[in-house]
């Protein structure tokens, strides 16, 4: 009942406001009175975005006091309190203070408005949309292209994310420019900095190579974030959510504003916690954010430190195909303590020098420490897969035993990255910048209890492997304007120099010292069709390196080679004050690229194998479209080939109870197959619906195709498609003094859709040819919700 009265009380609220409005105007220009088509203009809880005349209009609005705030990228953000019974037409000027809005120290790594490169941004409007504690990717899922999924199979824990089919180990991510990915597996763990969202102002996805980053080379895609931008009045944030499978999130925020007109810090507080969908694989999450800085008129300084505590539990072993029907939420590990556990703490300072409007110098020092393990319960292990000699008593031999082991990563990840930026003249534009980093990890594993100890002491570690890479890029951007046409090229060269060196955990020596010169440039051109519309082209080369596991998984003969790519893109953008379609044709070429084998480790780490020649091939397409005051609609499709051009499968010959039998593998050929976990159609779709102005509904839907599971296209090895819908219902309202509190109730799976994001397969062939072959899968969870409560003062 309470309720039911809760949703009659914010009815009739809205019903009286419906009384008392008018139409609202707001026009953003520069500081050349020229109109800025495209800023983003929120007011009353509304998102407008400005048209060719720098107009964003607002009917019906109500007649009080009320936040309006203004954004456009390089430009300072724009905030005041209006009335429009006193004011129905506004004029914003934006400044190119780019100093103000942080924009300073992502320029280098992001796509600017007319870039040849095929982008997406997410707003600040759009990630507070979807935050209600799950991962980074669930933010991303109505992008072009994007696949996500989750081990526990709710969105919170290890998630993972692919765009155009190539996996976190190939999107290169950028933290206020400063690069996340581990040196070492190239993937990034969102795990590791639990609602950092709630402290994000954008996100920047660039789709294909992408512009050049002081992080490892992107060879899907990049993600760019950018942390808050500088508010100028003082605030403080109180943000929970809770849901399905005992899910909690917890966030309070607090800003200084600026003081004096020079100094300012934000803070963030922030736990989540999910019992998970799948059985036991809970999460315990724990993060901090802290900034600092002093924003002068030629200098910035801003220090930044954040953090995250992550205690997951195993779910890396999936459910067996043959458990989905009866039991989709088994999980294979019952011992109490099979948790991942890992603490990873960021500091980044950036200093900014705007020596004249002309030309402005960034440079950043970064440190981050990581360092936890995972802790299995082993039966009947063999003494000697831990350096450990058998038991004799008497005339018996122990050979084997039950044991507890933790598997450490203890590292280290430091260095600096820079910019110049100078603007020749009104039509030439360089930019200058590079890094210089440094890793250092070691790895190693602790019996901490065993049923028979053996000569064990506790503390022994019974493998050590460390490792160091260094990773040094320099660039060199120009962008040109020609009347009508854009211009830019990119070049980029990047120094890689990794060693590892010790026993891995299988008891193996694995010592491998590589070095790799890379040369990637990049060209592209723009036509400006119209104020509001955009043709584009361009061509990339880029190159990346091996993994760690692909050399400790790799034979000595059979060492992994870097990856090349040949990327073209070109695309179509309209942008209007009603309507924004992108589309765009794209082909990225490989030469050795890495694939998915569809085998993975025994840590649920995935087998990769060089191709000779490969191709990703697709059309994608994203529009938004304003039907109304009350309605919108958003689109998005993404339709590709992936193909090996010729492939070999080795197989291991089995009995029929899989027992290995003695002689050489197996060979399969085909000729023209799909690439493993490379869906040929993405669609997403959501639409919206306003009754009311502080309240909204919107349903997005989500359709994949089929994906294999390895590269010979049978379906007998695949994740089925799936079609997946979720309702959101958010209210946005003042209540006693507070003028921004946001209600929002996520339903999600609303049709109780039973599917699998992702899996793994495993098996070999008999002497007669008959196939053997297991499947697991990731089921994701069935119809649940998500509510959330933002209070801001």
């Amino acid at each position: 009942m309470l309720k039911h009265g809760i949703i009659t009380v914010a009815m009739l609220f809205g019903a009286l406001f419906a009384f008392a409005q008018s139409q609202f105007t707001v026009r953003v220009l520069d500081i050349n009175q020229k109109p800025l088509l495209g800023a983003t203009v929120i007011f009353q809880g509304i998102t407008k975005t400005s048209d060719i005349e720098g107009v964003a209009a607002f009917p019906n609005v109500e007649q009080t006091v009320s936040d309006l705030r203004v954004r456009y990228i390089g430009y300072a953000p724009y905030h005041k309190q209006v009335n429009p019974s006193q004011q129905a037409e506004l004029t914003v000027v934006l400044y190119t203070e780019t100093r103000m809005t942080g924009e300073v120290q992502v320029m280098a790594t992001r796509a600017g408005d007319n870039a040849a490169t095929t982008y997406k941004n997410i707003s600040k409007e759009d990630i507070t949309r979807g935050n209600l504690g799950q991962d980074i990717p669930y933010l991303l899922d109505q992008t072009p292209s994007v696949v996500i999924g989750s081990d526990a199979g709710g969105g919170i824990g290890y998630t993972n994310m692919t765009i155009r089919g190539s996996d976190n180990q190939r999107i290169n991510v950028t933290l206020n420019g400063i690069p996340l990915n581990d040196a070492e597996s190239m993937g990034s763990f969102f795990v590791n900095l639990p609602d950092f969202a709630s402290s994000s102002e954008s996100i920047q996805i660039q789709r294909g190579i992408g512009t050049s980053t002081n992080g490892a080379g992107a060879f899907g895609a990049s993600l760019n974030i950018q942390s808050d931008a500088l508010e100028l009045n003082p605030y403080a944030e109180l943000n929970n959510s809770v849901g399905s499978y005992n899910t909690w999130k917890n966030t309070f925020k607090v800003g200084s504003g600026l003081i004096q007109d020079k100094f300012a810090f934000n803070a963030r507080l922030s736990r989540i916690s999910s019992d998970g969908y799948i059985d036991r694989a809970s999460s315990d999450l724990k993060s901090f954010y802290i900034d600092a800085g002093y924003y002068g008129e030629k200098h910035h300084l801003k220090a930044t430190v954040f953090s995250g505590k992550e205690k997951t539990y195993q779910a890396w072993d999936g459910v067996p195909e043959e458990m989905l029907e009866d039991n989709r939420r088994y999980n294979g590990f019952t011992y109490e303590n099979q948790t991942d556990n890992y603490t990873q703490t960021h500091h980044h300072l950036h200093y900014n020098y705007f020596a004249s409007d002309q030309t402005t110098l960034n440079m950043a020092l970064h440190y981050t420490r990581g360092a936890g393990y995972y802790e299995e319960d082993r039966k009947g292990e063999p003494f000697s897969g831990y350096g450990l000699a058998p038991i004799n008593i008497g005339d018996s031999t122990i050979n084997s035993t039950d044991l507890i082991r933790r598997r450490w990563l203890d590292n280290y990840f430091y260095g600096t990255v820079f910019s110049i930026h100078h603007q020749v003249n009104e039509n030439h534009n360089l930019i200058f910048g590079g890094g210089a980093n440094q890793y250092r990890g070691d790895h190693y594993g602790e019996v901490i209890w065993a049923q028979y100890a053996s000569d064990s002491q506790l503390g022994d570690k019974y493998y050590f492997n460390d490792a160091e890479k260094n990773d040094v890029n320099v660039y060199g951007k120009w962008n040109a304007t020609f009347g009508a046409m854009r211009l830019y090229t990119d070049l980029q060269y990047r120094l890689v120099d990794y060693t590892f060196e010790g026993y891995n955990h299988n008891l193996e020596l694995a010592d491998v010292n590589v070095k790799h010169h890379f040369f990637n440039p990049k060209i592209g051109a723009t036509y400006l069709l119209s104020p509001t519309a955009n043709v584009y082209a361009s061509y990339a080369f880029g190159n990346k390196e091996p993994v760690r596991d692909d050399y400790v998984e790799s034979s000595p003969n059979a060492r992994p080679e870097a990856e090349r790519m040949h990327n073209i893109e070109m695309g179509y953008r309209l942008r209007r004050e009603s309507l924004n379609i992108g589309g765009n044709l794209y082909g990225m070429f490989y030469k050795n690229q890495l694939i998915k084998t569809g085998e993975i480790n025994d840590v649920g780490g995935s087998i990769r194998e060089n191709v000779p020649d490969s191709y990703r091939l697709g059309l994608e397409l994203d529009a938004a479209w304003q039907l109304s005051e009350h309605f919108r609609w958003k689109a998005t499709a993404g339709l590709s080939q992936n193909k090996i051009k010729n492939y070999t499968e080795y197989l291991t010959v089995m009995d029929e109870d899989w027992n290995e039998l003695d002689g050489p593998q197996v060979e399969q050929h085909y000729r023209s197959t799909t690439i493993s976990f490379s869906p040929s159609t993405i669609l997403s779709n959501e639409f919206s619906y306003s009754p009311i102005r502080p309240l909204e509904f919107s349903v997005a839907s989500k359709y994949v195709s089929r994906q294999y599971l390895d590269n010979t296209q049978s379906t007998d090895r695949s994740v089925d498609p799936f079609f997946v819908n979720n309702l959101r219902i958010r209210y946005n309202f003042s209540l006693l003094g507070m003028n921004d509190i946001d209600a929002n109730l996520a339903i999600n799976n609303i049709f109780n859709e039973k599917y699998e994001s992702h899996g793994y397969t495993y098996g070999g062939i008999t002497p007669d040819g008959t196939r053997l072959y297991g499947n697991a899968y990731f089921p994701q969870a069935e119809t649940n919700f998500l509510f959330g409560l933002n209070i801001r003062f």
